[in-house]
């Protein structure tokens, strides 16, 4: 995949609102990280338009220090494209701060979205509001 991602040619700059989440803790040990899964309600301005409801499954150490999984579906326009897309989340928590990397999951793409490729992620401290990129393009048909 990586080769095929290799020759993205947009770049896509937007804003995320954090406008709901949740916490729920489903599995924990004594001296041990607390899996939780953590909801998120996110919208989006910028190259990227629209809403985003993302699933992270978390876990996360006594310090605050956390590893994440996660899958987001996003419901708007990319650039001049209206459509939906899921993004897939890989990311850590430490010392304050949120880093996380993402791709488009192949075949996600509906609508004008349909063939959409690309990857991204952002980088963030304890913000409802923050910067995120996608480099993007579509497989020729």
């Amino acid at each position: 995949m990586d080769g095929e991602l290799a020759a993205l040619r947009h770049h896509a700059d937007a804003t995320v609102d954090v406008t709901d989440w949740d916490r729920k803790p489903f599995d924990r040990i004594e001296g041990g990280p607390v899996i939780s899964r953590v909801s998120f309600v996110h919208a989006f301005s910028g190259d990227i338009e629209g809403e985003g409801t993302l699933e992270y499954l978390m876990a996360i150490g006594e310090g605050g220090a956390a590893s994440y999984v996660g899958l987001e579906r996003v419901r708007g326009r990319l650039g001049k494209r209206e459509g939906s897309f899921i993004l897939q989340h890989t990311g850590t928590f430490e010392g304050g701060t949120a880093s996380v990397e993402w791709v488009v999951v192949p075949g996600s793409g509906t609508g004008a979205l349909r063939g959409l490729r690309g990857r991204g992620g952002f980088t963030t401290g304890h913000s409802t509001t923050y910067g995120v990129t996608l480099d993007y393009d579509f497989e020729e048909p």
